[in-house]
C-alpha cells in the first residue's frame, strides 16, 4: 500500500505518477516494481500503481523522483467517458 498527501491526490487522479514529495506513507518492505494500491491519507482507495522504488530507496531519494508509476485511478472513467461503451 502507498498513501499520498492531499496535494498529490489530484495529480494522481489526472493520470500522473507519484513523486517523493507527494508520498505520505509506504508499506514496509515494498520491493521495486511491486504492484501497489494507492490510497489517500484518509484511507480512500484512489487507484493502482507500480512501485518505482523500494521502501528503503524512497527514504533517500530526491523529492522530485518518481516513487510510484501510475497504472489506473478512479478518475479514468471521467477522462474517458465519451469513449466508454
Amino acid at each position: 500500500k502507498v498513501w499520498i498527501k492531499p496535494g498529490a491526490e489530484q495529480s494522481f487522479l489526472y493520470g500522473n505518477h507519484v513523486l517523493k514529495s507527494g508520498l505520505g506513507r509506504i508499506t514496509e518492505n515494498t520491493c521495486q516494481y511491486q504492484g501497489v494500491v494507492v490510497y489517500s491519507m484518509a484511507d480512500v482507495p484512489l487507484g493502482f500503481g507500480v512501485a518505482a522504488k523500494s521502501t528503503q530507496d524512497c527514504r533517500k531519494v530526491d523529492p522530485m523522483a518518481i516513487v510510484v508509476f501510475h497504472q489506473a485511478d478512479i478518475g479514468e472513467y471521467v477522462r474517458h467517458e465519451e469513449t466508454l461503451t
